[in-house]
């Protein structure tokens, strides 16, 4: 979550610097005007034309009601003058010193959309408060650094559903198609994966069934019940393709992974994996077990613990 957050943090920066400049320069011309409703509308729909990302624009007391009319881009608004917005999310976030806020993202009320609003602080000549001028953006019109955040390789532990977790040792595996045939499977697998060009599969051993994603299609995902996971001639369906070479997982470790994947389904009748993934280009495995928990790690700490940890064991 640190990457995920670090991302989100950047990205509002960068926001904060496009909006605060065109923000303050429509403030600046409330206060001769406050807090006539005609002559705020008239400020704030000469202003708008500034912020060609803005939704809405409008004028608040300190006690956050609103004494303008909203102003769009298409023009008033008046049915929301007087509207009370104290208690949206945005005005009981702290205001910085320098009377400039980028809320939070939330949820708008009217279109059910993900926004922002930025809030400046409107102060008199002397010095007093105001209130606030509120402006409204839809995050699809915002501008974007146009990067993704980076999945983190960290190793995560994620609970699961309570009432499976607190029935866990009242439960015992029941043997599944897969089961029975788990190495002519995972041979399978294996082939697909180092040969046939899957760079991403997950594995559901108690229902018998994989989705899989290959090179040639990668949008698409593909189901192979057991009768195609336990038939060598469903790999010749899949096209023969070079193990890639930007892959985080080398090829001659997939055979190894997969057999410790058998080892945990079968090494407890009550904690047992249920299902797993496996993606080639994020090295990373998960793991979901019978007590509905799972865990994310790299391929490399997958391999490093034994059975004895999974259990419980050992430390």
């Amino acid at each position: 979550m640190d990457k995920l957050r670090t991302t989100v943090e950047e990205q509002r920066r960068r926001m904060e610097a496009h909006l605060h400049a065109p923000l303050t320069r429509i403030a600046q011309r409330l206060p001769g005007v406050w807090p006539n409703r005609e002559a705020l509308d008239r400020v704030l729909l000469a202003g708008i034309r500034d912020l060609p990302e803005c939704t809405f624009l409008y004028a608040l007391n300190t006690d956050g009601i609103q004494i303008s009319d909203n102003i769009s881009h298409d023009g008033l608004l008046t049915e929301h003058f007087g509207r009370d917005r104290s208690q949206r999310p945005y005005m009981k976030e702290v205001v910085p010193a320098d009377g400039f806020l980028l809320s939070e993202a939330f949820i708008s009320l009217l279109g059910r959309r993900p926004c922002m609003t930025a809030l400046q602080l409107i102060r008199d000549p002397g010095g007093r408060v105001l209130g606030f001028m509120g402006a409204d953006f839809d995050l699809r019109n915002l501008p974007h650094s146009g990067m993704l955040y980076e999945e983190s390789t960290e190793w995560r532990q994620i609970k699961g559903d309570p009432s499976i977790r607190g029935t866990v040792f009242l439960q015992s595996r029941v043997e599944s198609a897969l089961d029975r045939d788990i190495d002519g499977v995972l041979s399978v697998l294996e082939e697909l994966f180092t040969e046939r060009g899957v760079f991403q599969c997950v594995l559901h051993f108690s229902s018998s069934r994989a989705t899989v994603w290959t090179l040639d299609d990668p949008y698409r995902y593909r189901i192979l019940t057991q009768d195609a996971l336990s038939d060598p001639d469903t790999c010749l369906a899949f096209p023969k393709r070079t193990y890639p070479e930007n892959g985080l997982i080398p090829a001659d470790a997939i055979g190894s992974i997969l057999e410790t994947l058998k080892g945990l389904r079968f090494a407890d009748e009550t904690v047992y994996l249920r299902s797993t993934s496996i993606n080639v280009f994020n090295g990373m495995i998960s793991l979901t077990f019978s007590c509905d928990g799972s865990h994310y790690m790299t391929w490399k700490e997958f391999l490093d613990r034994s059975l004895d940890f999974w259990l419980g064991h050992t430390p």
